[in-house]
């Protein structure tokens, strides 16, 4: 790779350790990708921020860090284990939550925004088109080089973390212009946003870096992110390209049978008995749907629903809250269905949901059987 003067004296320690560290993560990365130089980024999002997944070791290298490291550019993080204003109410273990705060305090002391949201790209405003950015969440990744013009690779916690800590990354795959040689055709009529999902998933598991995807209509935000979060969940890729017929590129369907494979494969319990929604978090726009279909009627069993702070704080001026709280909803900030601790197998056989991310996690995560529905049919079978 081709570095600078100011990126060779970091790599030599000339800059102290932790950037030392930093850039030895991103030549290495840049190496691997086959990157010829380093080019600046502009907003970086963190991932590797939820206790259960970072354990004791990365709970003690960010508190060792960040004493002296402080990012460069604009950081958000994805979110952490629980919601700080109702942890008392789940019954997680002192040592759970006294790692947790430690996380959370280690990314504030290094200037990270505490966002714990991985749905960074509904709460906060999008640079401008072609803008390289720097995302670790595997949803947030697909949607900005999907959605949002932005370029990014789907990033590790490591490679994410470097590049906020540097302004840098490697340029490399997706951060430059590309071709895919495979297209996807949408093969199934009518679809809802758990059809989106599976489509996701599958492409995620046929494609490379990205996919071209023909036939595939308008889609709606809830349809937008389950698209995203199926992907980012089943492989590597991390863009689809729309209406992009390609002569050259091998051609695959979509159809009823692919779609049935998936269903099978994540869908494994008749019924929940609790309902989760939100992987990725509910936004506002869908916040404020689901509490226009819940008016008059209320949830047959436990509702758990999970958003970023920003948005319950939105909704709660708006009225939304109150009504899904009237309707039985609990509603968690700042945690996700994915890889929470809220919910235990022990306490829990199955979990009804809409989401084929979270059903992914659900499952192979938690330990948990999933009753997979979209959210129409949840409200219809779940609400009286």
């Amino acid at each position: 790779m081709e570095l600078t003067r100011e990126e060779e004296s970091a790599l030599k320690g000339e800059q102290g350790e932790i950037m030392e560290m930093a850039y030895r993560i991103l030549v290495a990365t840049g190496e691997a990708t086959e990157a010829e130089k380093l080019i600046p980024i502009k907003w970086a999002h963190l991932s590797g921020v939820n206790y259960n997944t970072i354990g004791d070791a990365g709970e003690e290298f960010l508190r060792s860090i960040s004493k002296d490291a402080k990012v460069k550019v604009k950081t958000s993080l994805n979110p952490m284990g629980f919601d700080i204003d109702n942890v008392s109410k789940y019954g997680l273990d002192d040592n759970f939550i006294s790692k947790q705060l430690s996380i959370k305090n280690s990314y504030e002391n290094m200037g990270v925004i505490p966002s714990f949201s991985c749905i960074p790209y509904e709460i906060f405003d999008i640079p401008e088109g072609g803008t390289q950015v720097s995302f670790a969440e595997s949803n947030a990744a697909i949607h900005a080089n999907s959605f949002d013009n932005l370029k990014t690779n789907k990033e590790s916690a490591f490679s994410a973390l470097a590049s906020a800590l540097t302004g840098k990354s490697p340029y490399s795959s997706l951060r430059k212009d590309d071709h895919s040689n495979l297209t996807i055709r949408m093969k199934v009529e009518n679809p809802d946003e758990l059809t989106y999902g599976m489509l996701g998933f599958f492409a995620g598991k046929v494609g490379n870096e990205s996919v071209n995807i023909s036939g595939i209509g308008k889609m709606d935000t809830r349809s937008c992110k389950s698209l995203c979060g199926g992907m980012g969940t089943s492989g590597t890729c991390a863009k689809f390209n729309f209406d992009e017929e390609n002569p050259e590129s091998e051609t695959v369907d979509f159809d009823e049978d692919e779609m049935k494979k998936v269903y099978d494969q994540l869908n494994t319990s008749e019924k929940g008995d609790l309902i989760t929604l939100g992987s990725p978090q509910l936004g506002l726009e869908e916040i404020s749907d689901l509490a226009v279909k819940l008016k008059g009627r209320s949830f047959k069993k436990r509702c758990m629903i999970f958003c970023p702070r920003a948005v319950k704080e939105q909704a709660t001026k708006l009225g939304h809250t109150n009504e899904l709280e009237r309707a039985g909803c609990e509603i968690l900030s700042d945690c996700c269905t994915c890889l929470t601790p809220l919910i235990k197998k022990d306490e829990v056989d199955a979990v009804t949901t809409n989401s084929i991310k979270g059903a992914y996690y659900l499952k192979n995560s938690n330990g948990v059987g999933v009753n997979l529905k979209p959210l129409s049919k949840i409200i219809e079978d779940e609400t009286a």
